[in-house]
């Protein structure tokens, strides 16, 4: 393997920023959400609109993200999606009424789309310049940053919630324009001189419209369980009689062994293939979950959601690398159906919940970590010249 170029390393750098500052942002907008719904007196229904007009702004950003990202572009949307993103931030915190909150969190869900498009296809061309794997190092930051993000939300929760997203975009915004000279000289490749793993042969130019698909079907499995594990997590401990904090600890066991995993990703990605990394997570996580919800015991259960995070690290990392193949235009399909599960998989359980039971619900997403095991390989395995 030649030598990693200077340029190349700085350009890790700079995208593992925009990875944490992402993270950041979302964090701290989702940890003082209720310090935004009590500022503008909004009832759980409007927050739900609010809610919403942010996802649909996503699903939008995602799309034109997708349409603009060409490699000599990927500069100037990274540059603009962040500075965008910080600066919605900061006046959602401005915002004392529903019809300036929808406005805002459209615009706010817009600009993340742009940047989540722009950060992932500048990695994977990073990636390729490499010739390693390199992503789930990058989305080990995303969730590093939303770490970091959530203990500020937590150790200024008497600040008022304008004050801290204020103060989160505009030092953002600072360090974005700080960080352009850096921007303009991002450097990467579409095609690797080598494989960015070793046991998968060289790269296609495209993706057929069925394998393109099955990666973003595949996106959506894995994500809906992460939702899952956000807005149900708490409550499955809960229902077993676990304390507030133990109940609470589910979700954080969840993110920690996530990005513990995405931490140790690429190096198993190297040694063993994405293929069998991604199948062996899944078969974990199936099997995690599926113990945590069969067993009445609280540290079963808090394990089953730990298990289930570090099982499914890799899952996303791997799937955007091999959409990269197809250029940012896939990239930003992966993504769009991938944040479709992510969005519907926590009203689709408690729809099921409701008819059945949370336990019996919860099967879902152990069931289709089992179905990413089953179909990964065909999804990720390139074929051999």
């Amino acid at each position: 393997m030649s030598a990693i170029r200077a340029s190349d390393r700085r350009s890790r750098c700079l995208l593992t920023g925009y990875f944490l500052g992402l993270g950041m942002v979302m964090a701290v907008w989702g940890a003082r959400m209720p310090a935004v719904q009590q500022a503008a007196h909004l009832s759980t229904a409007h927050l739900a609109l609010v809610l919403m007009a942010a996802a649909l702004g996503m699903v939008a950003g995602l799309q034109i993200g997708g349409r603009l990202a060409r490699p000599a572009r990927l500069p100037a949307l990274l540059t603009i999606g962040a500075i965008s993103l910080a600066g919605c931030l900061a006046l959602l915190g401005q915002c004392d009424s529903l019809p300036s909150l929808l406005t805002a969190a459209l615009v706010f869900g817009v600009a993340h789309g742009v940047l989540d498009v722009a950060a992932n296809s500048a990695a994977v061309r990073c990636q390729n310049a490499y010739g390693r794997p390199i992503m789930s190092g990058l989305h080990a930051a995303y969730s590093i940053g939303a770490l970091g993000g959530a203990t500020l939300a937590a150790l200024t929760a008497h600040t008022a919630h304008s004050t801290l997203f204020l103060a989160v975009g505009l030092f953002l915004i600072a360090a974005t324009l700080t960080a352009v000279p850096a921007t303009r000289l991002l450097s990467g490749t579409d095609h690797p001189s080598a494989p960015a793993n070793p046991r998968q042969g060289n790269a296609r130019s495209a993706l057929s419209a069925g394998k393109l698909w099955l990666l973003g079907a595949l996106a959506a499995s894995s994500l809906l369980g992460e939702g899952a594990a956000a807005d149900w997590a708490a409550v499955h401990l809960h229902s077993l009689g676990a304390s507030t904090a133990a109940s609470a600890a589910a979700f954080a066991l969840y993110s920690a062994a996530m990005a513990t995993g995405r931490l140790t990703g690429d190096r198993l990605t190297a040694a063993f293939g994405a293929p069998t990394v991604v199948r062996t997570g899944a078969v974990a996580a199936a099997t995690g979950l599926l113990t945590g919800i069969a067993s009445s015991s609280t540290p079963l259960a808090l394990a089953g959601w730990a298990v289930f995070g570090l099982g499914l690290s890799i899952t996303v990392p791997s799937l955007i690398t091999a959409a990269g193949i197809g250029g940012p235009k896939a990239v930003a399909t992966v993504a769009v159906t991938g944040y479709l599960g992510l969005l519907a998989g926590p009203a689709l359980i408690g729809a099921l919940a409701s008819v059945t039971s949370l336990s019996t619900a919860l099967l879902l997403p152990a069931l289709l970590a089992a179905a990413v095991a089953a179909l990964s390989h065909r999804a990720l395995e390139k074929p051999t010249p």
